[in-house]
């Protein structure tokens, strides 16, 4: 069977499965793009929401590949079960996508390629709101294609719910595979608690002279506690670490056979007040990430630790029947310290506010403005004006506002403390300047009673200055004092103009058949053409899929669950001669799992096939994915 009978057979099959059949509202409350709770349908957005409970039913083995089935999401995975992703909206760079756990961004100073390292296990999360689209207005710096946004269940816990919920399940399959996954939450009168660990090991598919081994592990717990009917305080502390292969994740040369271990800790603080119509609350973390890499055997390891302190203070007020305020103030520290890209500290302030205004009985407007206050470079003012038009099925919704992104540490300083860089290796510039863009959207939902959800959304955004990397020779290097006379580097730099063309459909269709049957599938489609000033392609903006559509399907009969994810992407060909790898312009893959339940729903075996027509695909060059992939397992839960 061809790739094009392989799409067209899967998109029926999910279309027959639309037409008789999900578990999730589609009209849902959320925060992500507006910070208060608000009816999806009432933000002007494009959100799609994806409860915890899914999660364990699905065939994934982590956050990251979860993430990769959403639709309109694009994943760039350079290892399997959450070694290291890449998650880019809207053909963005995937610095430009912002990641924030219970209100505190946890995208990394050192560098986006640890975006997709969530210090949370999955049995804590209560959704995952993905937004889609500028979002700087209210989020600041970095929400330029998006916000993946993960509320937990002990920190949007109520006052006087009773529940308790505990679960372990172990898993084993082919190249020494053996995951853990176990979590608890529990929740009584004013108090909730919550824990997870989740473990990912594998000695790894054989690669270019080394196996793609990862040992992953990622533990957390929280607890919120209700001081009165208007007080309470919440907090979590969490541990995350990756220990991979990393061969050509950033090089294609052939002398890189690399390895690398990343280990997080964060610490997160929030006390909040609210009555019927005010809120206020004080969010504070601290997150620090140590990062060890080492090219090849023969040479020394760069040792990273970068620190973020930050605080949010939110205020809510609801000023009259159909007026709504938010306002607050984010401050972020950011510090590193490292062997390769020096010692450096920055710090930035961001006020805003947001009015959310409803001018009929339909018509909602919402107007935000921030002002981001940078250490070292000019300020930068960032609004963004979001409508939306609801009656009978349809929602009628545009936005347009700005967005800017600062370079991190990776991007002004890599390889600055090297006495000797090897040719084709990275090399950051200080003098970035902050990327800016406008972009612009409208689109259309149409709701079919409480089951299906259509929406539609085509978008703009024109950047300038957008950074990334470009083949660069020496003669052209604006610092030369470690460089190789005949070397090519590949420099960050300000990209004088990247502009973005895309259009989306996203589809939701939830149902209860009866009592004993439900059906849960969703499909996305994104078409995107980006258009770089540039003569030479640079890398991340080039290697965006030019189509994606992804899926998943769950179905639940008595005590027998099936679920079935899967994507296909259309690119740019690249290819890499020193080390015999290539980009391929398309790639069709697709997980199943099928899991039955005793004893009364408390007990469960499951088994799962990770690609299973056995595709031979990498999503940036020189970092093959694994084959099919056969793992099994057993899981307890009690509630």
């Amino acid at each position: 069977m061809n790739m094009t009978k392989i799409i067209l057979t899967a998109v029926a099959f999910h279309f027959i499965s639309i037409l008789r059949a999900q578990d999730v509202e589609l009209d849902p409350i959320t925060v992500t793009a507006t910070l208060s709770q608000k009816r999806a349908s009432e933000t002007g957005r494009n959100i799609t929401i994806i409860k915890g409970e899914r999660i364990r039913h699905l065939p994934v083995h982590s956050l990251d590949e979860l993430l990769r089935y959403i639709p309109g999401v694009e994943i760039q995975a350079r290892g399997p079960m959450g070694s290291q992703s890449d998650i880019i909206l809207r053909g963005g760079t995937f610095q430009q996508v912002l990641v924030i756990l219970d209100g505190l961004r946890i995208n990394d100073p050192n560098t986006g390629h640890f975006n997709s390292y969530i210090p949370i296990a999955p049995s804590e999360i209560e959704r995952i709101e993905v937004l889609k689209g500028a979002s700087s207005a209210i989020h600041g710096a970095d929400a330029v294609g998006g916000v993946i946004y993960i509320i937990t269940k002990s920190f949007a816990a109520k006052q006087n719910q009773e529940k308790t919920d505990i679960s372990a399940g172990v898993s084993a399959g082919e190249y020494g595979f053996l995951n853990t996954d176990a979590g608890f939450s529990y929740s009584k009168k004013d108090i909730s608690i919550g824990g997870g660990v989740l473990t990912n090991n594998a000695g790894g598919v054989q690669q270019r002279g080394t196996r793609g081994f990862f040992h992953n592990t990622t533990a957390s717990v929280s607890a919120n506690y209700h001081l009165s009917s208007r007080w309470n305080i919440a907090y979590r502390t969490a541990y995350d670490k990756r220990d991979f292969s990393a061969q050509n994740f950033y090089t294609p040369n052939l002398s890189d056979t690399a390895t690398e271990q990343v280990t997080s800790l964060w610490n997160q603080l929030r006390v909040s007040y609210h009555t019927d119509k005010q809120s206020l609350s004080l969010d504070a973390g601290f997150k620090s990430v140590k990062d060890d890499f080492i090219y090849n055997k023969a040479s020394s390891p760069n040792k990273n630790t970068s620190r973020v302190f930050q605080a949010l203070l939110l205020y809510q007020n609801q000023l009259r029947p159909k007026t709504a305020l938010v306002s607050g103030m984010n401050y972020q520290q950011k510090i590193i310290r490292s062997n390769d890209r020096g010692d450096h500290s920055l710090y930035m302030v961001s006020p805003f506010v947001s009015v959310s205004q409803q001018v009929a009985e339909h018509f909602v407007v919402r107007p935000s403005i921030q002002l981001v206050l940078f250490e070292k470079i000019p300020a930068e003012l960032v609004p963004q004006l979001d409508l939306s038009y609801k009656v009978n099925n349809w929602q009628i919704r545009g936005s347009a506002g700005k967005t800017i992104r600062d370079a991190d540490f990776t991007e002004r300083y890599n390889n600055y403390n090297k006495t000797s860089i090897p040719n084709g290796q990275r090399v950051g510039f200080p003098g970035l300047k902050a990327e800016r863009s406008f972009s612009y959207e409208g689109g259309a939902d149409w709701f079919l009673q409480d089951k299906l959800k259509l929406s539609s959304t085509f978008f703009q955004r024109f950047h300038q200055r957008l950074i990334d990397y470009s083949n660069t020779g020496y003669n052209d290097m604006p610092r030369k004092e470690n460089l190789s006379p005949t070397g090519i580097y590949a420099l960050a730099k300000n990209i004088a103009r990247v502009n973005t063309t895309g259009f989306e459909t996203d589809i939701q269709y939830l149902h209860n058949l009866n009592d004993n049957q439900v059906i849960t599938t969703s499909a996305g489609f994104v078409w995107l053409n980006s258009k770089s000033s540039d003569k030479v392609p640079s890398f991340y903006i080039s290697s965006h899929a030019r189509f994606l559509t992804n899926f998943s399907l769950m179905y639940r009969c008595h005590n027998l669950t099936t679920s079935v994810i899967g994507l296909y992407k259309k690119r740019q060909e690249q290819s890499a001669s020193a080390i015999e790898a290539t980009v391929t312009p398309d790639y069709f893959i697709m997980n199943a799992k099928i899991g039955y339940t005793f004893f009364h729903q408390s007990l469960s075996v499951f088994a799962q096939a990770d690609n299973i027509f056995n595709r031979q695909y990498s999503d940036l060059l020189g970092t093959p994915m694994p084959g099919r992939w056969l793992t099994g397992g057993i899981r307890w839960q009690k509630r």
